[in-house]
């Protein structure tokens, strides 16, 4: 069995650790745990790993945001990836900071880097684990906000956070879906 892990953000310096890259920053962290390097690769950064007897490949596209489609299309079809084995990690402003939540499809919500992936893979129906980053800002300044670097307080949560986010990632790609979001949706 082969899952195709989809961790959006920004590529560049300027964006390392702010809210729009939580998906980046949780595959990273996934990457370190299981001691496998990224490499520059078609529209991406790849790596791959084995887990419980699945092949987990892992990728951060190069494209930005707003372009993440492209590079999800691309890899799925590469490796031959059925989109309902495919784990899209996305930052989300209607969710709490902190709160998970996995679900089998969904709209875009006026997130960019989904409304490009619905329109190169044919649809909402694809997994995305949906990380919580919350609302805090004023009004007409969420760009601001999801580009914005990670509070203090919200900087020593994220490993934690991170931590469960891997834990339901390996859970969606060993009991499924379903079981998972039962289990760690919150």
């Amino acid at each position: 069995m082969k899952y195709l892990i989809v961790g959006l953000g920004n590529i560049g310096p300027e964006y390392e650790l702010t809210r729009h890259n939580i998906g980046f920053l949780t595959v990273d962290r996934l990457a370190d745990k299981e001691s496998v390097s990224w490499k520059s690769d078609r529209l991406a950064f790849k790596t791959e790993f084995k887990f419980k007897g699945r092949n987990i490949h892992m990728i951060k596209p190069t494209t930005y945001m707003n372009l993440s489609g492209k590079a999800m299309n691309y890899w799925m079809k590469e490796l031959q990836i059925p989109k309902e084995n495919v784990l899209v990690l996305v930052d989300d402003v209607a969710i709490p900071f902190g709160k998970l939540r996995m679900k089998p499809k969904g709209s875009a919500a006026g997130h960019n880097g989904l409304k490009n992936i619905e329109d190169l893979t044919g649809g909402q129906n694809y997994p995305r684990l949906r990380m919580g980053i919350g609302d805090d800002y004023p009004k007409g300044r969420q760009v601001d906000y999801v580009l914005g670097k990670f509070t203090q307080d919200e900087f020593a949560e994220l490993p934690l956070i991170m931590d469960r986010a891997i834990e339901m990632i390996l859970a969606f790609c060993t009991i499924g879906i379903e079981r998972t979001m039962n289990h760690h949706n919150n």
